[in-house]
């Protein structure tokens, strides 16, 4: 058989494309998940959809699966099985946060890329906790689902930044005191 050139490129080409989309889903792929926590000391049992019961202590977080799309229903029953509420919410994003303990969550808005004045970017913004005011983008949550955001409680801000010469941000959700500790360990 004689040397086709052609073929073997195209070969050549698709075995680095397929390369290289292996790499990317098994190291670089970002995970959709939606989580249940709890960041109380007390224990909570809740079915998602009329499935199957589950249990989730205290300072846990539980990965769940939900319905993209479409209305999903969640019960909530305290450590002794006692029906706490019954609701419904919509989901719409590939990642959220099931509040069920309707506690404190804060999403908050990292800046990446070359800005000329940073500071006054930070500084355009206030927010408030316990009645003391921060410089900074970040929005409260008391409600039972939170999606607006793109890194989850089990996931750490991108350590890279991957174009310098734009300015572009990301949002991850923190549970109050630990949105407390980052924010002191990275603003003062």
């Amino acid at each position: 058989m004689k040397n086709n050139a052609p073929l073997i490129g195209f070969i050549t080409a698709t075995g680095v494309m397929l390369l290289a989309f292996a790499v990317y889903f098994i190291f670089l792929a970002k995970k959709n998940e939606y989580l249940v926590d709890n960041p109380t000391p007390k224990t909570f049992y809740f079915k998602i959809n009329n499935g199957e019961e589950k249990i989730i202590t205290s300072g846990q977080y539980v990965k769940v699966d939900l319905n993209r799309g479409e209305k999903n229903s969640i019960k909530v029953f305290d450590d002794k099985k006692k029906l706490l509420f019954d609701s419904a919410f919509n989901v719409t994003q590939y990642r959220g946060l099931l509040n069920i303990t309707h506690s404190d969550y804060y999403v908050h808005r990292q800046f990446y890329g070359y800005v000329q004045n940073k500071d006054s970017l930070l500084m355009s913004s206030t927010f408030e906790i316990d009645g003391q005011k921060y410089p900074g983008f970040v929005t409260h949550h008391k409600k039972l689902y939170v999606e607006d955001f793109y890194y989850n409680l089990d996931e750490d801000y991108d350590p890279l930044i991957k174009n310098i010469d734009k300015l572009e941000s990301r949002t991850k959700i923190y549970r109050k005191q630990d949105f407390l500790d980052f924010y002191k360990e990275n603003y003062k």
